[in-house]
């Protein structure tokens, strides 16, 4: 424990929903759910206004609409919120080298370790000049907690929120923790809190007066003793910079059960390559494929193959699922399928796989030698020689997801407000305008294209309206303006 709060830590204010409204001007104020908006999606974040109707994340979304019907529900923008991220860090690190990243909003800093802060005061004045940067750079609020422990200041930030500042002076902790519920302290989830309850144990007050023996004998050496450190206000956790992932996994939730067999194989295939992009896209590869399975009846299961070494090829990773998927009983339907990688390495072991890298290899020239036969016959059903053109298939109908942005050729940037039968609404604003009008195209219209976020804060010398995206264009401009947006568009997470 420290003697001056100089760890802080930083946790942006329902960040995923402020920044949408933030983004959509016509949003600020107004109730926000963004999620999967399905009829099986969960609330990642809502904001303040949908919060007070009950809405919290990791509900259902299904429950968020009959409690808040008339909110705005949005797919998640992560490209926009990773960039923002990006921003807070980068001013996180001015303070100190000892960054700990909990998620894209949320981290840990020790300000003594970058010499900003020695005591209360400094510390406080450390923390109120971060929240007025992270205001100027990104146009979002963050809550700040001081202490001199990682427990406590994350304590303190949530007794800041929203967009405040608490800090604890070192000595107050057991004063300030002793009438707080069991559940504020790490580690106990609502088993543990249940079983204290049972035992009379409902505030950290009643865990300190229990004393460390009884909690050892009520939950084990490990955890009796930390928790009991803990109800005391003792941890020595320190800051640390690099945080290793124990896995990389992907899930997908489907909107009706899949009982074909074939589908949901074929759906893990696609999220083991799903998995291995990211597993790549992070330079680690893994030695244990894991399969996550929940069910019709909402009972979930997890099988798991430890393979010989690790790897970062997708047809061992694909062919394990794979394996792992026949011991999984899937008749009744399944709502769920996942695909993780643990047992993380920074290496791979290319011989243990050989088997794979020849079966791909006769795989691609099986291939050749169908596509050569193919050619053979359509010379021949020619006539004369002539190859026989291939009929093309009709384009598959463009998807617009609610809160996706969008680029019009004439109008400018704007957001989808929603879309179905052929139809897609746009809401043309920027991030810096007033809120903008309504229109509404054929989902196919040429002249609307996908589009990167937008910045939320204005660049130095720039006014509002003064971009080539916040006024109608010449045809001369919208003609450049299409060629450019079909060249930079981006698919739809």
């Amino acid at each position: 424990m420290r003697s001056a709060p100089t760890i802080l830590h930083l946790d942006m204010d329902a960040f995923y929903a402020a920044a949408e409204q933030a983004a959509k001007p016509s949003l600020r104020g107004k109730p926000v759910v963004v999620g999967g908006i399905g009829t099986r999606g969960v609330v990642a974040t809502a904001s303040y206004e949908a919060r007070r109707f009950g809405v919290h994340s990791a509900m259902p979304v299904a429950q968020a609409r009959r409690l808040c019907p008339n909110a705005a529900y949005l797919m998640p923008r992560f490209a926009l919120y990773r960039s923002v991220s990006e921003q807070v860090m980068e001013l996180l690190g001015r303070l100190s080298p000892l960054v700990e990243p909990l998620s894209l909003d949320e981290a840990f800093v020790d300000l003594e370790a970058g010499g900003v802060a020695d005591d209360s005061v400094s510390a406080r004045r450390a923390g109120e000049r971060l929240r007025v940067d992270i205001r100027a750079v990104t146009g979002l609020t963050g809550s700040v907690g001081l202490a001199g422990s990682k427990m406590l200041a994350k304590i303190a930030s949530e007794q800041a929120k929203p967009d405040g500042l608490v800090l604890i002076e070192p000595g107050t902790e057991r004063e300030l923790l002793g009438p707080m519920p069991v559940r504020i302290l790490p580690g106990v989830g609502p088993a543990t809190g249940e079983h204290l309850r049972r035992a009379g144990m409902t505030t950290v007050a009643d865990l300190a007066e229990a004393g460390e023996d009884e909690l050892v004998r009520l939950l084990g050496k490990a955890h009796g003793v930390s928790l009991y450190q803990m109800a005391l206000g003792h941890d020595d956790r320190p800051v640390v910079a690099e945080r290793d992932a124990k896995s990389v996994s992907v899930e997908d939730t489907f909107e009706v059960d899949l009982h074909d067999r074939v589908r949901v194989r074929n759906e893990v295939v696609r999220l083991s390559d799903r998995c291995v992009q990211r597993l790549r896209a992070a330079g680690r590869s893994g030695r244990t494929v894991v399969l996550k399975v929940r069910r019709y009846d909402f009972s979930t299961l997890t099988r798991s193959e430890t393979l010989r070494g690790p790897t970062d090829d997708p047809t061992v990773v694909r062919e394990a699922a794979g394996r792992l998927l026949e011991s999984v009983d899937t008749t009744g339907g399944v709502r769920l399928l996942g695909v993780g990688v643990t047992g993380l390495a920074d290496f791979t072991q290319e011989d243990l796989f050989a088997q794979a890298a020849g079966e791909r290899a006769e795989a691609a020239e099986e291939a050749e030698d169908s596509e050569a036969g193919e050619a053979g016959k359509a010379g021949g059903a020619g006539g004369g020689g002539e190859p026989v053109a291939p009929v093309p298939e009709p384009p598959p109908e463009r998807r617009w997801l609610a809160g996706q942005d969008v680029r019009h050729s004439v109008y400018g940037a704007g957001w989808v407000q929603g879309s179905g039968v052929g139809r897609v609404t746009v809401r043309f604003e920027e991030p810096t305008s007033p809120p903008g009008r309504v229109r509404t195209f054929k989902v196919d219209d040429p002249d609307l294209v996908p589009s990167d976020p937008l910045p939320l804060v204005r660049a130095a010398g720039d006014q509002v309206g003064s971009s080539p995206a916040s006024r109608p264009k010449s045809p001369s401009e919208a003609a450049a303006s299409e060629e450019a947006a079909s060249g930079e568009a981006i698919s739809s997470p």
